[in-house]
């Protein structure tokens, strides 16, 4: 009986959360701007450990050890490259290109997978991008001394094996479903305003109105049909 009651309800206010779903609708195309341009440069790294020299003709597992030395390396190089420190040195290299140091930071990402490193760096500028991703491929390459010795490799290096590539980057998840969300939203409190409304009228449709005012129903006149 109550979900017959509640579709009752739906089908008499419905149409104010038809209207409030309209008018967000509405506002929020007519007010919706188009998400600027980004782009991504991304570039590859391999992050290598030159063997100690073999002394004797016995075995050693020195090569097995400078690979897992290289794959730990990595992860620790990673957080070098989203530094201020290397910021800096990226903005030191930039010609004519006046980025602070800050902003390179908070675009740089990074990822790794065994030996092999991976930078990204997001930008609205195609051609400051390109400038900045060549700086940030040139100081990894050219400071490995430095960075290494602060991790405690002075034997390893890092080799760009993917020079900087630059691409579009599309709108993201949050960017997709932000305007859905908002309709779902409306639509929620659409059928709530209908229901806080019908909850506040106190007008009388039918025979269970009376009933749930403590008054007896004797009898009903049935609403007359149109004939056709």
């Amino acid at each position: 009986m109550e979900a017959r009651r509640y579709w009752q309800i739906l089908r008499r206010r419905g149409w104010v959360a038809v209207l409030v779903v309209v008018l967000v609708a509405v506002l929020g195309l007519a007010f919706r701007k188009p998400a600027p341009t980004t782009y991504v440069a991304t570039m590859r790294f391999s992050v290598g450990v030159v063997p100690e020299p073999k002394e004797g003709a016995y075995y050693t597992y020195d090569r097995y050890y400078t690979w897992l030395t290289a794959e730990y390396l990595v992860d620790d190089l990673a957080e070098v490259v989203r530094s201020g420190v290397f910021a800096q040195e990226v903005s030191k290299r930039l010609d004519g290109v006046n980025v602070p140091p800050g902003a390179i930071q908070a675009s740089t990402q990074t990822g790794r997978l065994h030996r092999i490193l991976t930078v990204q760096i997001r930008w609205p500028d195609r051609a400051q991008l390109q400038a900045i991703a060549d700086a940030a491929a040139a100081t990894l390459q050219d400071e490995n001394a430095k960075f290494f010795a602060s991790l405690g490799g002075t034997n390893a290096r890092a080799v760009l094996i993917d020079p900087p590539s630059i691409s579009v980057q599309g709108p993201g998840m949050r960017q997709k479903l932000e305007f859905p969300l908002r309709l779902t939203l409306a639509l929620m409190a659409g059928v709530a305003l209908a229901f806080l409304w019908e909850y506040l009228d106190d007008s009388v449709r039918d025979a269970s109105d009376l009933e749930e005012m403590g008054l007896p129903v004797l009898g009903m006149v049935p609403r007359r049909r149109k004939l056709l």
